[in-house]
């Protein structure tokens, strides 16, 4: 079994471990730990990407809610 056979194995069973805990990933995805944890998360690329680029802040901020909107439970 080659290198390629095993990567492929790989994402095979990494496939198979999303699709049967679809629910439990789901409910995790949107607890209120992963919502305390991305707000960190967020602020900290937010904010860097504000040094990097500070006349995009507007922007910067949009993105930022977007994504938080998708994570956590608010």
């Amino acid at each position: 079994m080659g290198i390629e056979d095993q990567i492929g194995d790989a994402v095979n069973k990494g496939k198979e471990f999303i699709e049967s805990n679809k629910e439990k990933l789901g409910d995790a995805l949107h607890s209120e730990q992963a919502e305390g944890i991305s707000d960190k998360i967020l602020d900290g690329v937010a904010d860097f990407a504000k040094k990097v680029a500070p006349d995009a802040s507007e922007k910067i901020d949009g993105v930022r809610d977007n994504i938080d909107k998708q994570i956590g439970n608010e």
